[in-house]
Formats: structure tokens, C-alpha cells, sequence
């Protein structure tokens, strides 16, 4: 949410400098994001002066250039070439001199430079107003008031405004400050807290009043619980036309763009209070009369935007007796709206149930500045006010008269709610005592009513407009966050407790592996969970209220965020990647949904950086498998059964099962799934069934064997075999044909080619041997080699170089 530093010193007399004001938001828990300057001119007319026009011939080399000396407040006047037909002597008009910083409508600058012009000298340029920026005409030059002196700084002429922009990051809860109004009274309570005294100045609607009663229009209300208080009011006599500069600046300081003057009018108002308003032509509304209700299901509507829609049966509707005219707290409608013809208003503010709008919304795609606060909520008592500032505003800057009464339906007035908190309570939840007075002056400052004070606590109401303070818990929180949490003290000593469980903990597996992988380079990442709807998807489940189109279903496979992570890095030249997500799929098989934990790997790029010591290696899937057994031996599962995997997200894969399940796949992504994911590199990928994986670990016992303290035997063959044999059989055969003795197998070298046998291949594979209870002798050694041999030649046709 953005705030315009101007526009919040417009409720409070403050002269801090904005980081220090920014400081004071974030301690409060609305925390700034960044501060961006704003300037309504962009570069600030610098350089900018007014200039007198002294003479102005034709340009003797061009028949539509003139030829001018302009006095612009210096030692002597210039010659400024220019080719503007209303160009005359005499004038007062704006001249950007030499070294002067312009900036085209894109934001794009260039400098006004001496030079000349078919032949002739120009020292500056003569400008129009959209070459300053103060407007889009570029009919001639812009002529100035004749009493202006020459050389006056033409920032001192036109009203220009340098702003601060603060980015302030509001949490959901927090809909009493999705405004300047609430910030501002936000920031007052830490003021105070601050021993800094302001007032808060607030809009004054004494003087709005009735000017007559010749445009009244009925109101109602079909539904109360999805409206329940509905606010109007009439203004005739209106010329539409555009906002004055001030507010102008205002709207553009905080990203929004002027659309004329009753509809800025009534954004100005929603920035600046927080309450939602909508004007409808009055004209345009049929019958006199204003309906509140809800239409057929499939009922055709036309937006705003000039979309057609088709209604919910849910969706609460402004109507008049005809025809829909503006989705309730949305949206409005085409047909409706204020236009350069309009000359009467019906102006709206409602408070409508968050529940309804926020459904309706999500329902058609839309999220405007309206919703985004009706689906949070607002004060219900503020709407009356708000609509009585947003008419005299419509008066001051389009004209016009209060033509009829304002109709206010609120059939059930909403109590404040009432809480208790005890001083006890507060003191233990903070960690340490907080003065009475100082509690009770917070709460002051907050605007919540001390009823009662006891000896033990207070009896407070809640100000409607805080909806997110029910709780006693909600109280403390409020007078913490004023209080500041900086200002509770810091024991020296802390004390803890050590939990005992026989089962693994899920969360420290997690970064006992985490642990390993990124001490291998990997970098976690965490992605989002909610994924566009794909047409091949059967199983996925779907949200009832999407927030968009991209964000339709729960996620049934990590490959796709984690191929958009890739993407991200990959357009932003960082291609050498090892990522790894710990996260959750989810799946409905026959009407049944399911959850499940998942640890995936993602390698594309190089594996390491091109140095003087060694080349740059490209990622493989032998580097994928490394990693994958490194985890694997961490976890301690043991000698895992490989086969190749079956899976068509693969172009070659493997699977790792222990008791008949898969506990991982890995292999190298097809070339679909990296076209689909709009990449040109080779990504491997490894899924870890981290379920299973916690219930392995969780039934079986650690089992802890003596160290030997006899030594290991190393032996090497060299086996020439038929290229369809693959390590993973050789090592298969080997454990078989020796169970007792051999303890490892590598793989150190393989080679094919011209020097051997067309479809043969060489392996050299090295045996570790060890008998744990005695010496290995030469003639033990000899026979297990031979039996080793045995297998190889009978099982796999190998014959020894």
C-alpha cells in the first residue's frame, strides 16, 4: 500500500524526516517496504526559466523556423531557434536552457544542448507544455502570464509537488489502516507514546447541508445481511471536467491515474479515509429508484472494462428498476458510470458484508482498490461520514448542489464490542511489567474507551472500525506494539526444555538433510503450491474461490514451480543451478484427497565454476545419483533396489525401492516437460517419497555393529562386456555370488571403442573384501576373485582383460 508522505502531514502537523516517521510505521507492525520520491513534473522543471521574447524573425535556411533573441534573466539575451507557430514577440514563455534535462512522455530523458540549427545558433529551446511535462499538448509553444520577470525559475510558476512515497507491506488483519486517515492515527499513538504531542486533523463536514430537494431517489435495501447499511446521496448542477492540479498529484503520487473530476473526487475519498464510494449518473438510473439485490443465476453484465459477464446468484447487485447498474463493492458497470455528459450524480457508500464481496470478486477475476478493502472491513460507522466529505468535496471541485436528503438504511445498528483484560495477563504474555498509566494511556491513544478500571483490570470497547481486536489476546497485542517491542527487556538467561520422542521428528530430518545439500552447493527454495489448471490433469484438486486463473488447483507434481524457478534465474543469467524443495502435492483418486510429502532435486547447468585448477563440469546424471546417495547414506537406509523407472516424466530414469517402495526417482526431465517449461538446457530431477521415507524411519531399530579391527583388501578386474550390461547388474551379481566377504564395489574407469570388439565395452571395477574375525590371506583373497569371475563369465558373458 502506498502513502503519500504530503498527504498523511494533511492529518498531522509533522516535521520528522520521512525515514524517521518510517522507522516509528515499522515499529507499530506497519511495516515500510521502501520510500520512492515523487515528483509531479518529473526532474522538477530544473534548468526551466522564463523568457522574454525580445525578437522573431523567419529562419533565413527554413521556411518553418523562426529566428528569436529571448532575454531569459542574463548578462545578455540568446538565440534560441524555434520551429512553434504561435511563436511571437513579446511573449513570456518557458525556455529550457543549455544543459537542461528534459524527459520525453516514457520517462525517457535527453539534454538541450548548444548546437545549430540549418545553419543558425540555438542556445536552448522554447518549449511546449508536453515537453516540460505539464500537459499533452504540442500545438505551440506555452506562453506565460506577461507580468512574469525573465529568468524566474519556472518551478516557482507552476504548482509543482515533490513528494515521498512510502511502501508500506499491510498485513490482512490491519483494515483500519488500508488508508491515510489510518495510518495517521496509527502513527499519532506511537507519537504519543513517543512523548510527541500532534492533534489528528480530520476532514469537517459542518458545513454540508441540503441545497435542495428536487432530485430524490428511493432506496432499497433486499437483503440486509449482505448490506447492511446502505448510504446515498443526490448532487445536480455538476460539470465533469478535469480534477484540479492538487489532487491531480495526489492521485498520481500513489500510482493512480485522474479520470475526471467526480470520479477522482470519490478515489480521493477511499485513499484518503478508507471508505468506498461509487457515483452513478442519476439520470441513467430508471424508475427513480435504486435497488440493493441479487439477480438470476447467468443474468449477462457488463463491466467497467467492457467485459460481459455473467452473474452468480450469490452476487449482490446495484440495480435500478430495469436493469443491473454495478456489482456491490466491485466493480461498476458500463452503462452507469460518470461520462463528460453527466450533470447529476447518485453517490454511494455502503458497508457490504466482507464474505459476500470477497466471494463475488474471486468468483469474476477482480480485485480493485472497492474490494480490497470490503473483504478485509471497514468501520460501518463511518459511511454516513465519509459520504458527507466525499459531497462537499464533488461540490468544491465539480459544482453542483446537495439535491436531496441523505438516505441512510442501517436497520441493525452494530454494537462496539466490549472486552476485558487483566493487568496479569498483560504482564505475562509481554514477558515483563508495563506501567498502569502507561497501559491505560496507549489505550487512549488507540481510541479504545476505558469503561472501568479495577484493581485487577479493565473493561474496555472496542472502536468499530477495529475489526481485527476481539480478544483480550488482540488488547495486549494492540498495547505491545505501541508500547514497543523494542522496549522490552532481554533476559540474560533463558531456559529450555528438551523434548524426548521416540519417533524421527519430521522438521530436524528436514534440516539434517537440508544441512547436506547445501553444504554441496544446493540452494533451498520454496515455492507456491497453488498451479494454473493443466487439461492433462485428471486428479487435481481444484479451489472453490481461485484467486486467478494461475493459481486455480493445488499442485499434484513439484516439477513445474521448481521449472519456473529455473526459468526466473535462467532469463536473469544465472543458469548454473542446484535447487532443492521440501513441499506437498496433492491429488483426489476416487473422491478420496491426498496429501503428500516430497524432497526434490532439481541440477541444470554446470556444476562447478570454470577456475585455473580445474575445467567447468556439466551437470550429469551421475552427479544427480551422487547427491541422491549421499542423502540416502545420511538417512540411513540402507542398500536401496534400482531398476529403471517407468515414468514418462523422464527421457532416462531411474528408481530406488526398499520393501517394494519407491523411495525415489531421479533422472533427466524430458524434453516436453523443458520445452513446456520454456527452457533450452537439460534439467535432472530427483523426488524423494519423503512419507515413506518417515515411516521407514520410524519403525525400524538402529542397529550398531563392532568396528573390525582387521583390514580391508582391495582387488581390480578389468571386464570386457556386451554393451547392454549395466553396473547396476555387474554389482548385482557380484553381492550375489559373494555375500560374506564383499563389502563394496566401484566403478573407476569405462571405456568403448575402436580397440575393442563391435557392442563390447570395458569396465574396470575395484572389490573391497574384509572378514571382520580374521586376517584376509592371499589364498582366501584368490578365491573369492575367482568366484567373482565364475559369476561374471557365467551370469553376464564377461570375459577379464
Amino acid at each position: 500500500m502506498k502513502i503519500s508522505y504530503n498527504w498523511l502531514k494533511q492529518f498531522l502537523n509533522l516535521d520528522w524526516e520521512v525515514s524517521k516517521t518510517a522507522e516509528l510505521l515499522t515499529d507499530l507492525g506497519l511495516e515500510v517496504g521502501g520510500i520512492d520520491d515523487f515528483e509531479s513534473v518529473k526532474g522538477g522543471l530544473e534548468g526551466v526559466v522564463v523568457g522574454h521574447v525580445l525578437t522573431c524573425v523567419k529562419h533565413p535556411n527554413a521556411d518553418r523556423l523562426k529566428l528569436t533573441t529571448v532575454d531569459i534573466g542574463g548578462d545578455s539575451p540568446v538565440q534560441i531557434v524555434c520551429g512553434a507557430p504561435n511563436v511571437a514577440v513579446g511573449q513570456k514563455v518557458p525556455v529550457a536552457t543549455v544543459g537542461t534535462t528534459l524527459y520525453n512522455p516514457e520517462g525517457e530523458e535527453w539534454q538541450i544542448k548548444k548546437g545549430k540549427i540549418r545553419g543558425e545558433e540555438s542556445h536552448g529551446m522554447i518549449c511546449a507544455e508536453d515537453e516540460l511535462g505539464l500537459g499533452e499538448s504540442h500545438d505551440g509553444i506555452l506562453v506565460l502570464d506577461e507580468k512574469l520577470v525573465p529568468g524566474t525559475p519556472c518551478s516557482q510558476v507552476f504548482a509543482i509537488e515533490n513528494d515521498k512515497i512510502i511502501e508500506i507491506d499491510l498485513t490482512p488483519n490491519r483494515s483500519d489502516a488500508m488508508s491515510h486517515y489510518g495510518v495517521a492515527r496509527d502513527l499519532k499513538a506511537g507519537l504519543e507514546q513517543n512523548k510527541v504531542d500532534v492533534e489528528l486533523i480530520t476532514p469537517s463536514t459542518s458545513n454540508f447541508s441540503v441545497d435542495n430537494r428536487t432530485l430524490k431517489l428511493d432506496v432499497e435495501v433486499e437483503n440486509s445481511e449482505k448490506a447492511p447499511r446502505y448510504c446515498g446521496v443526490t448532487i445536480d448542477g455538476i460539470k465533469v471536467g478535469p480534477s484540479p492540479d492538487w489532487m491531480q498529484h495526489r492521485l498520481k503520487a500513489i500510482g493512480l491515474s485522474p479520470i475526471n473530476n467526480v470520479v477522482d473526487a470519490t478515489n480521493y475519498v477511499l485513499h484518503d479515509l478508507g471508505q468506498p464510494l461509487h457515483a452513478f449518473d442519476a439520470h441513467k438510473i430508471k424508475g427513480g429508484k435504486v435497488e440493493v439485490r441479487t439477480l438470476p443465476q447467468g443474468t449477462k453484465f457488463i463491466t467497467l472494462d467492457g467485459v460481459e459477464r455473467e452473474l452468480h446468484q450469490d452476487d449482490l447487485m446495484i440495480c435500478d428498476i430495469e436493469k443491473p447498474m454495478c456489482i456491490a463493492g466491485v466493480f461498476g458497470g458500463i452503462h452507469s458510470g460518470v461520462t463528460e455528459e453527466t450533470s447529476a450524480i447518485f453517490l454511494e457508500s455502503a458497508y457490504f458484508d466482507p464474505i459476500t464481496v470477497r466471494k463475488t470478486a474471486k468468483r469474476h477475476g477482480l480485485n480493485t482498490d472497492a474490494s480490497f478493502r470490503f473483504e478485509r472491513g471497514i468501520d460501518i460507522n463511518f459511511t454516513e461520514y465519509a459520504l458527507k466529505v466525499a459531497a462537499n468535496l464533488i461540490k468544491e471541485v465539480a459544482g453542483g448542489q446537495i439535491s436531496s436528503e441523505i438516505v441512510d438504511l442501517y436497520p441493525t445498528k452494530k454494537e462496539d464490542l466490549q472486552v476485558v483484560v487483566t493487568f496479569e495477563r498483560i504482564n505475562s504474555l509481554v514477558g515483563q511489567e508495563i506501567p498502569r498509566e502507561t497501559v491505560k494511556s496507549i489505550l487512549t491513544s488507540l481510541e479504545i474507551k476505558i469503561n472501568n478500571v479495577t484493581e485487577t483490570g479493565l473493561g474496555l470497547t472496542i472502536p468499530s472500525y477495529r475489526t481485527d481486536v476481539v480478544r483480550e489476546v488482540d488488547v495486549i497485542e494492540e498495547i505491545l506494539r505501541v508500547y514497543g517491542y523494542n522496549n522490552v527487556e532481554s533476559k540474560e538467561k533463558f531456559t529450555t526444555s528438551i523434548s524426548k520422542t521416540e519417533k524421527v521428528e519430521n522438521h530436524i530430518l528436514q534440516n539434517i538433510i537440508s544441512d547436506v545439500l547445501v553444504s554441496r552447493g544446493f540452494f533451498e527454495i520454496m515455492t507456491n503450491s497453488l498451479s494454473s489448471n493443466s487439461k492433462n490433469e485428471t486428479n487435481s484438486v481444484e479451489m472453490l474461490n481461485p484467486l486467478s486463473a494461475d493459481l486455480a488447483v493445488l499442485r499434484t507434481s513439484m516439477i513445474k514451480s521448481g521449472l519456473d524457478t529455473i526459468l526466473h534465474n535462467s532469463n536473469r543469467k544465472q543458469a548454473d543451478l542446484k535447487l532443492f524443495e521440501f513441499g506437498k502435492t496433492y491429488s483426489v483418486v476416487e473422491n478420496k484427497y491426498l496429501e503428500s510429502q516430497q524432497l526434490a532435486l532439481f541440477i541444470t547447468g554446470n556444476i562447478n565454476a570454470e577456475s585455473w585448477l580445474e575445467p567447468s563440469r556439466t551437470s550429469n546424471f551421475f552427479y544427480l545419483k551422487g547427491m541422491v546417495n549421499a542423502i540416502i547414506s545420511k538417512l540411513g537406509l540402507g542398500r536401496l533396489s534400482e531398476e529403471p523407472s517407468l515414468s514418462d516424466i523422464f527421457s532416462e530414469g531411474l528408481q530406488l525401492s526398499l520393501d517394494k517402495k519407491i523411495i525415489v526417482e531421479l533422472g533427466l526431465l524430458s524434453k516436453n516437460l523443458i520445452k513446456e517449461g520454456q527452457l533450452k538446457a537439460d534439467v535432472f530431477y530427483a523426488k524423494f517419497n519423503w512419507d515413506a521415507i518417515l515411516e521407514l524411519l520410524n519403525r525400524s531399530n538402529t542397529v550398531f555393529s563392532q568396528l573390525s579391527k582387521f583390514p580391508e583388501v582391495k582387488r581390480d578386474f578389468s571386464l570386457l562386456l556386451d554393451d547392454n550390461i549395466s553396473y547396476a547388474r555387474l554389482k548385482e551379481t557380484a553381492f550375489n555370488a559373494e555375500r560374506s566377504l564383499l563389502k563394496e564395489i566401484n566403478l573407476f574407469d569405462v571405456y568403448t571403442g575402436d580397440k575393442l570388439p563391435k557392442g563390447k565395452k570395458s569396465y574396470a571395477v575395484s572389490f573391497t573384501l574384509l572378514d571382520e574375525k580374521r586376517t584376509l590371506t592371499e589364498k582366501n583373497i584368490d578365491k573369492t576373485m575367482q568366484k567373482l569371475q565364475r559369476a561374471f563369465e557365467k551370469e553376464l558373458k564377461a570375459e577379464l582383460r
